[in-house]
């Protein structure tokens, strides 16, 4: 896990989502979050995506290489 969570902080971070949101609210939370983060790893391997941080690269390294 990246942010080096354990049980206990987990347990805490759902309890207190529980009391934020209530449980009739919290799977639609939880399901919207799903989505929101599906839509987001899509966007970044989409090919333009991917053309256009290759363009930056080229530009960023032929600038870097003219000012030296």
């Amino acid at each position: 896990m990246p942010f080096n969570l354990g049980g206990q902080e987990l347990f805490i971070l759902l309890f207190l989502a529980l009391l934020i949101f209530g449980a009739k609210r919290l799977p639609e939370v939880g399901a919207g979050l799903g989505k929101g983060i599906r839509s987001f790893k899509e966007a970044l391997n989409s090919a333009d995506v991917k053309e256009d941080m290759e363009k930056l690269e080229k530009e960023s390294t032929s600038t870097s290489t003219k000012s030296s």
